[in-house]
């Protein structure tokens, strides 16, 4: 599920609770709402209210670390991508097809674009992988000790690549566990209904009741598109590939 339709859910659930709240304190006698009660259903609601926001918290500081982590990661391996392929350079012109394949490689990483489509790619396609440019490195023969380093050079940053390749992999298939975000739109939506219960029926009550229902369906919507920063409407920029991109092949 997308994390726009998800907050479009969470809005409905949210915005739905509080009418229903208001319907409901249509309905119920007057003794219900009395000021002792209103205070019980306020102490309650506080104790909701508390673990819901450090719930949402927690929640939105872990989707900032998982999205600069990503950041970080794609600014690491597109300075590991030139760096493999200036020690292909400095190698010798045994290495141009396989610094040609690195080119490719990135340039087709860049129209996959971001997104469900790209993540979808088989994982073990030797054309969407660095592995068979490791094993043209593997089956290079160094005549010189300074080839030699360059050799183990780009295979330890080769293997780095193909190492950030399988970590993304994996991390595809990560998400926010979906218990934990039922419990807490649960949870929110009884403090909106609560809300309502306690709000007279009239235009300004309602319209304010609508814009906290959207203020807190943003916040859950960022939560879960941060969660993914490789497939949501806020993902990680593509630009440090492409100023890696500018620069491959170059003498």
């Amino acid at each position: 599920m997308s994390s726009v339709t998800l907050g479009a859910i969470v809005f409905a659930c949210l915005f739905g609770a509080a009418l229903v709240g208001v319907l409901i304190r249509t309905r119920l006698p007057s003794h219900h709402l009395d000021s002792d009660s209103k205070d019980a259903i306020r102490m309650s609601t506080a104790v909701v209210g508390t673990l819901s926001a450090l719930a949402l918290g927690l929640l939105i500081a872990s989707a900032k670390n998982v999205f600069d982590h990503a950041e970080a990661e794609l600014q690491t391996s597109a300075a590991r991508v030139l760096l493999l392929d200036r020690a292909m350079a400095q190698y010798g012109p045994e290495t141009s097809d396989a610094r040609s394949r690195l080119h490719r490689l990135v340039e087709i990483r860049l129209a996959q674009g971001w997104g469900p489509a790209s993540l979808a790619i088989d994982p073990y396609d030797a054309s969407q992988s660095i592995e068979p440019i490791q094993a043209q490195l593997r089956d290079l023969l160094p005549r010189t000790e300074p080839q030699r380093l360059l050799q183990t050079r780009a295979l330890e940053v080769s293997g780095q690549l193909a190492e950030a390749r399988w970590m993304l992999v994996e991390a595809s298939a990560e998400g926010l566990p979906t218990a934990f975000l039922i419990i807490l739109v649960f949870w929110l939506a009884w403090l909106f209904a609560t809300f309502g219960l306690q709000a007279p029926a009239n235009p300004t009550v309602i319209g304010v009741m609508l814009i906290c229902s959207l203020s807190v369906a943003g916040a859950v919507f960022l939560v879960v598109d941060m969660a993914h920063p490789y497939m949501g409407v806020i993902h990680v920029s593509d630009g440090p590939l492409r100023e890696a991109l500018a620069h491959l092949g170059k003498r």
